[in-house]
């Protein structure tokens, strides 16, 4: 599996060996002007452990893109703020994937800093014909490195 090229590192979750974890630090670009993490930033936050997790397991959108014609694209997300994140914390944002079928995937995900959760999340992701955004089944190649421990869920 090839490492994630981010600066920051990607490790297994200890509570969850089958979750993906990467650690961000909070800038501030990602805070509003008290110091504090700005909504939105949570999401891009997820966006990146999500692009992470996937490159961990061999791929990249870039090439998803251009040699299979797909995308992953969030469908929906549900997010729970449960406690601010501030400037300079250093942030571990974890990704568990729970179920497939067809064309879709359904993750969650975690945001803490040290033992305190901070945010949990659940996704859905649809895969997509980048040629004409129609639904397109999830390859069983992506599925089974994506669920290594459990195998392909469908």
């Amino acid at each position: 599996m090839p490492a994630p090229d981010s600066a920051a590192a990607a490790r297994a979750d200890a509570e969850n060996p089958a979750a993906f974890s990467l650690t961000l630090r909070v800038y501030w670009e990602d805070t509003d002007a008290g110091g504090v993490v700005y909504h939105a930033s949570y999401v891009r936050f997820l966006e990146r452990a999500r692009t992470e997790w996937l490159r961990a397991a061999g791929y990249d959108q870039t090439t998803l893109r251009g040699q299979n014609d797909l995308l992953l694209v969030v469908r929906s997300m549900r997010l729970d703020f449960l406690a601010p994140a501030r400037l300079d914390d250093l942030l571990a944002v974890t990704v568990r994937p729970l179920s497939a079928k067809g064309a879709s995937l359904r993750c969650t995900q975690v945001i803490r800093h040290g033992d305190r959760t901070l945010l949990t999340a659940e996704v859905e992701v649809a895969c997509l014909r980048a040629s004409d955004f129609r639904p397109s089944r999830i390859p069983a190649g992506l599925l089974a490195d994506l669920f290594p421990d459990s195998g392909a869920p469908c």
